[in-house]
C-alpha cells in the first residue's frame, strides 16, 4: 500500500483507540490495529494486523509494549508504527480520516468536521459521557497529524433519525424532551445500514424499496426495523442500555425497578448504573456474559444458563414480531450479524424455528453451514421471509460514508 492514496478510520475508546487503513487505488482493507489501556504505562499495548495483499503477500501480526499517556500519544506512536511497517510517507498519503462517534443527537448523516459539528459533538456528550470524549480526544489527536486533511464523523445514531416521533418520543413531559433532549437514538447504526445494503444487493432490489429487520446480535445487541431503507424502530433507546438482554446489560426494565433497588440497597447513580450496565444481562443471570458459556452451561442442565438461554432468545424473538407489525407484515428479509448473529447457529436456530408461521422458514442444513465469516440465506427458497446471515463490517462502512462526506467518492 506504500505511496498509494489512503483513508484512515478510527474508534477512540475510553482508553483505546482502534484504527484501519484502506487503499483507495483500487479500494481495499490494508492495515488495521488498536492501541489498548492507553494511559496504563506498564500495560499500554499495540496490537495491529495485516491481510495477505497488504504484507508483501502474506498476512502479519505485530504486538508492541509501548507507553502513550494519552489519545494524542498513541495517534503518535500508531504514526510511527505505519512509517516504519506500512508506509514511511503515510502522513501525505492520507486523504481523509473517518471517525466513529457514538452520539450525535438528531445529525442523520456523516458530516465534515468543524468547530460547528465539534461543537454538536460536545453537545451530545451529556448522553453518552463514556463514549464522545474520547471520540473528541481521536478526533484532536488525528487534527494534529493530518493538517488541512477532510476529516468527518460517523455517528452510531445517525441511521435510526429517520423513526417517526411516535417511535422515539418517551411518555414524559414534554419539556424533558425540549430541554434535556430525552428520547430514543438508537445505536449500532452504522452497522444496522450496512446490513441493510447488503440485504439490498442479497434480494436484489434497490434500498428504497427493501423491508428488513436487521438483528446485530454480540455482547451489546440490538434490532432495528427498516422500510424502504430506513428506520423506523430500534430496540436500544436514549442509551445502549434499553431493549435487548445483552451481556452485561439488563435491556428492557420496568423503571420503578431502578428506584426500588436504589432505595432498598442505597445505591449512588453511579453504583446504579454500573448494576445495570456492567454487572446484569446474561452475566447477573448466570455468573457469564459469553453466550457460549452460557449455551454449554444449558446443555448440562443448569438452571440459570437455561434461564439466560431462554430469556435472551425470546426477547429477540418478540421484538422481530414486534418489528414484523411495526412494518405491517410485509417483510423481505431478517437479517442476523455481528458476533452471536454471524457464529451461532444454534442461537438462530431457536430464534427462528418458533417463528416459521410468521414466513420465516429455516433451512437447518444452511444455517448450521453458514458461521465463521460466512454470508448467506439460511432459509429455505420457497420461505416467503427470506433469513440472510451478513458479517457486518462498520469500519468499512465508515470507510465508504467518508468518501462520499469529503468529497472522495468515486
Amino acid at each position: 500500500m506504500s505511496g498509494a492514496a489512503k483513508l484512515l478510520v478510527l474508534n477512540a475508546g475510553s482508553s483505546s483507540l482502534k484504527f484501519k487503513i484502506f487503499g483507495l487505488e483500487p479500494f481495499a482493507a490494508g492495515v488495521s490495529g488498536m492501541f489498548d489501556r492507553i494511559g496504563d504505562a506498564a500495560n499500554c499495548t499495540l496490537k495491529a494486523s495485516a491481510a495477505a495483499d497488504a504484507a508483501g503477500g502474506k498476512g502479519r501480526k505485530w504486538e508492541l509494549k509501548i507507553p502513550a499517556k494519552d489519545h494524542v500519544g498513541a495517534m503518535q506512536n500508531i504514526m510511527e508504527f505505519i512509517k516504519e511497517n506500512v508506509s514511511s510517507g503515510f502522513a501525505r498519503e492520507v486523504v481523509a480520516v473517518g471517525h466513529r462517534i457514538v452520539h450525535g443527537l438528531e445529525i442523520s448523516q456523516p458530516v465534515l468536521l468543524n468547530d460547528k459539528s465539534i461543537a454538536k459533538i460536545r453537545e451530545a456528550a451529556v448522553l453518552a459521557p463514556l463514549h464522545n470524549p474520547p471520540g473528541l480526544q481521536g478526533i484532536e489527536a488525528a487534527e494534529s497529524v493530518f493538517r488541512g486533511v477532510p476529516q468527518v464523523a460517523v455517528f452510531d445514531t445517525a441511521f435510526h433519525q429517520t423513526m417517526p416521533p411516535h417511535a422515539y418520543m418517551y411518555g414524559l413531559p414534554y419539556d424533558m424532551y425540549e430541554k434535556h433532549k430525552i428520547r430514543r437514538y438508537g445505536f449500532h447504526g452504522t452497522s444496522h445500514q450496512y446490513l441493510v445494503e447488503q440485504a439490498a444487493e442479497m434480494l436484489g432490489k434497490p434500498v428504497s424499496e427493501t423491508n428488513v429487520i436487521t438483528c446485530h446480535l454480540g455482547n451489546g445487541s440490538s434490532i432495528a426495523a427498516v422500510r424502504g431503507g430506513q428506520c423506523i424502530d430500534t430496540t436500544m433507546g436514549m442509551t445502549p442500555l434499553e431493549g435487548l438482554l445483552m451481556g452485561t446489560r439488563c435491556g428492557d426494565v420496568d423503571p420503578a425497578v431502578v428506584l426500588h433497588i436504589q432505595k432498598q440497597l442505597k445505591l449512588s447513580i453511579q453504583d446504579t448504573d454500573t448494576l445495570l450496565n456492567k454487572k446484569s444481562g446474561l452475566l447477573g443471570l448466570t455468573g457469564s456474559n459469553d453466550l457460549r458459556a452460557v449455551i454449554d452451561g444449558a446443555h448440562r442442565g443448569e438452571p440459570r444458563s437455561v434461564l439466560g438461554l431462554a430469556m435472551f432468545v425470546y426477547r429477540v424473538q418478540k421484538y422481530i414480531g414486534a418489528y414484523t407489525a411495526a412494518l405491517l407484515g410485509k417483510v423481505d428479509a431478517v437479517v442476523f450479524s455481528a458476533g452471536i448473529g454471524e457464529n451461532s447457529s444454534i442461537i438462530r436456530g431457536l430464534i427462528l424455528e418458533p417463528l416459521k408461521g410468521m414466513g420465516m422458514v429455516l433451512d437447518p442444513a444452511a444455517n448450521a453451514a453458514t458461521v465463521g465469516g460466512k454470508q448467506g440465506a439460511i432459509s429455505v427458497p420457497a420461505s416467503p421471509v427470506k433469513l440472510f446471515v451478513i458479517p457486518t463490517d462498520e469500519e468499512l462502512a465508515i470507510a465508504h460514508q467518508t468518501l462520499k462526506a469529503s468529497g472522495r467518492a468515486g
